[in-house]
């Protein structure tokens, strides 16, 4: 179930303690739907301990995408020179108070807690006849007063446990038709209203094709309708559990999405051309 080694140790044991403490405490206070309303809780704590790194890592997608216009202004101007380009481009993220490494640093960061949380979840609904979960859970549990007796996988009339696939009854097949809109919105939402603007008043302006944002159309396309039916489809293939952390992850990244200023506005001393502008 829960191999000794360091990942393990470090991540994936600790996030299951603070489940079962969240699983306890709902079971206390008598709600119903105990499992359920854990993980709602360990990923609304997720999201509370992340905030700062999510919260910067929005804002910094915002000014990048503000920038792209600058960004491409100074390629096309110093092309014939990549040294004065680099310095211009650097010179640029200054200004814009951007590290282009920041972000990379904030996918590290949260790959292994996503991976630890996914792991963590798939142990409350494992379907193995040879292993017992209760149990082998609770040799992983710091304290006695978090040992479990049982697991009730039911919340709010869905059984966590199983999969839309298999749920027998019509309403499970909402559940990977809601993930996948969740998903939808929430890369609409992740797109700023600014550069949508800018996209619209330089569409078509240049005569010569410009491949590099053809390409970029075509990434943002698959990002806006292909990611979300593909996170639509394995909710209907991964037990609803599952489904639940990522629909109310998800809640929570459109939420922050709205409360990031869209009027944000970038104080550049480089100006794009009035040709380019109009």
């Amino acid at each position: 179930m829960i191999d000794n080694n360091i990942f393990n140790n470090l991540f994936v044991v600790p996030i299951l303690n603070l489940l079962v403490t969240f699983f306890k405490f709902f079971l206390y206070i008598k709600a119903p739907g105990a499992l359920g309303f854990a993980i709602i809780a360990l990923v609304g704590l997720v999201r509370l301990v992340f905030h700062p790194f999510f919260k910067q890592q929005m804002e910094t997608a915002h000014k990048m995408q503000q920038l792209k216009p600058h960004l491409d202004h100074i390629s096309k101007k110093h092309k014939a020179d990549p040294k004065k380009l680099q310095q211009e481009q650097m010179r640029l993220y200054q200004e814009a108070g951007i590290n282009p490494a920041a972000g990379c640093v904030f996918m590290i960061i949260q790959i292994p807690i996503f991976i630890a949380l996914y792991r963590t979840l798939s142990l409350f609904f494992v379907h193995d006849a040879k292993v017992n979960i209760v149990t082998e859970l609770n040799k992983h549990l710091y304290w006695p007063v978090l040992k479990i007796q049982t697991i009730d996988p039911w919340f709010l009339g869905f059984n966590l446990a199983v999969t839309p696939a298999n749920g027998g009854r019509w309403y499970y097949y909402a559940i990977p038709l809601i993930t996948g809109v969740l998903q939808y919105l929430q890369v609409v939402t992740s797109t700023p209203p600014a550069a949508k603007a800018i996209e619209k008043k330089t569409e078509g302006k240049d005569e010569k094709k410009d491949t590099s944002g053809d390409f970029q159309k075509a990434m943002n396309t698959q990002m806006k309708y292909v990611f979300p039916l593909m996170i639509g489809y394995f909710s209907y293939t991964l037990p609803i559990g599952l489904s639940l952390y990522w629909n109310v992850f998800s809640l929570f990244s459109i939420i922050q999405n709205k409360r990031i200023n869209p009027n944000l506005k970038l104080n550049l001393t480089t100006k794009l051309d009035e040709k380019e502008t109009k």
